[in-house]
């Protein structure tokens, strides 16, 4: 919280949790020439019979299939209890033989955060990995929001919600007004986490 917050909410009355941090990944990775607005636009949201997929293979020459194994659990366990991770966020399956992981996570996406005015969502989704020697697939699935809780909960199925055809504008020049603004922090989680696996992987 910076000092201007802490200092509106002793003058308010307000708690201080009241001003909910950012995602911390999100402060880190700040880049307005990476994240232009084309990188949001058609084709960004994979689907995969009829369900949205994001995938990625990241190589890792000279690794054997068990030390990918070891390190991307290593690093999908860290993942449950990082900032903005809440207690449902678990590895649901750690596969030692066939070498597989699954990890069921919820988060915070925070879309504004304004004294008086936090605007967020919960995050469902599901994290696969396939190691075997030399590299992993990833895949980033079953993607659910759960918004407004607080007021009016809704229930968003990223099929129904992000996808081109919900995402954007009907010439798909521009980002929708209500669901683009998930669509766009949903594919900046993706990039970030296949980001931060792929340099695990390849160090």
């Amino acid at each position: 919280m910076t000092m201007k917050k802490y200092l509106i909410a002793l003058l308010i009355g307000l708690p201080l949790a009241a001003f909910a941090q950012d995602n911390t990944w999100e402060q880190a990775n700040a880049n307005p020439q990476v994240n232009a607005d084309q990188k949001y636009m058609a084709g960004a949201v994979p689907e995969v019979d009829g369900k949205v997929v994001f995938e990625t293979t990241i190589e890792a020459p000279g690794k054997s299939a068990r030390q990918i194994y070891d390190i991307l659990h290593q690093q999908m366990a860290t993942m449950t209890k990082e900032p903005g991770q809440l207690e449902q966020s678990r590895l649901t399956l750690e596969d030692t033989e066939k070498l597989q992981l699954v990890g069921n996570y919820q988060e915070w996406l925070v879309f504004k955060n304004k004294p008086l005015n936090l605007d967020r969502t919960r995050l469902l989704y599901h994290l696969v990995a396939d190691c075997r020697d030399g590299s992993a697939t990833l895949k980033m699935m079953r993607i659910v929001y759960l918004y407004d809780e607080e007021r009016d909960p809704q229930t968003y199925y990223a099929e129904e919600w992000i996808t081109d055809r919900y995402g954007l504008n009907k010439k798909q020049t521009k980002l929708a007004k209500v669901s683009g603004k998930f669509r766009r922090k949903t594919i900046d989680r993706k990039d970030y986490l296949f980001r931060k696996f792929t340099e695990a992987l390849q160090k």
